[in-house]
């Protein structure tokens, strides 16, 4: 069995974000970087089935160079290869594009499945596993939280609004995309770390893939507007009804 699990590298969200020189996508130079969540579920599941039926497991990933740390990490948790599509640029690319690019690399590879995660922290469109699975004409099933295979049927459990669940069934080749709580990211052992370093990173020139012309980009792109400050009142239930209306007739003009 042949899989492609898709990932991408996302600043730290506890990271303090400020707008880039140019104003149109955030700075990047101080910034710390992980593995996007939603992706560590597809690692973790492409893993346990590579584990299960003994197949072939291919990490890709689409960015500048910093990206490659990100793999290792794929790497060490059970990946076989890692590809790596170097774009600088990347942050400029809408959706379709960034399916495009996994497509184009996919389309003759014959993978049986496919994994990615729901969305990216970063951006949280959903859009570019389902984009994906269109563009291959591939049964595509999205936010997956439970995943069983066997025999060549994937019988998976979708989360829905509202919370509740449906559970589908479909044949490969097939395209996933993990929801949290699909399953539990191992913790990469120090062995397995460093044999990543020793498994094969094939880079490609974003130039020499196949992606149309962009469709969608930032045009500008800056900080929260300051309204105002936070008031924090203290006391009795009593007290603070008194100082709460004294505070709306003061700023609303209304007479108590």
């Amino acid at each position: 069995m042949k899989i492609l699990v898709c990932i991408k590298q996302v600043p730290d969200m506890e990271s303090k974000f400020v707008p880039d020189g140019d104003g149109t996508w955030y700075d990047r130079t101080e910034l710390a970087w992980r593995m996007n969540e939603y992706d560590e579920y597809g690692v973790e599941q492409a893993v346990q089935v590579k584990e299960a039926t003994g197949g072939d497991l291919t990490v890709i990933c689409i960015g500048p160079d910093r990206v490659k740390e990100t793999m290792k990490k794929a790497l060490a948790m059970g990946c076989d290869r890692g590809v790596h599509i170097v774009d600088d640029q990347i942050h400029q690319k809408d959706s379709f594009a960034v399916a495009s690019l996994l497509a184009d690399f996919a389309r003759d590879k014959d993978f049986d499945l496919i994994f990615c995660g729901m969305q990216s922290q970063d951006r949280g469109s959903g859009q570019v596993g389902a984009m994906l699975g269109a563009m291959l004409e591939r049964e595509t099933v999205t936010t997956v939280v439970d995943f069983q295979l066997e025999d060549g049927l994937l019988t998976v459990k979708r989360e829905l609004e509202g919370g509740t669940k449906a559970v589908v069934s479909t044949q490969l080749p097939a395209v996933i995309t993990c929801q949290l709580g699909l399953n539990t990211p191992r913790y990469p052992t120090l062995p397995n770390i460093m044999k990543a370093k020793k498994k094969e990173m094939l880079s490609v020139d974003v130039a020499a893939c196949n992606c149309p012309a962009q469709t969608v980009r930032p045009l500008s792109i800056g900080a929260p507007e300051k309204r105002g400050s936070s008031l924090f009142l203290e006391g009795e239930p009593a007290d603070l009804a008194a100082q709460l209306v004294t505070i709306l007739n003061e700023r609303t003009g209304i007479p108590a």
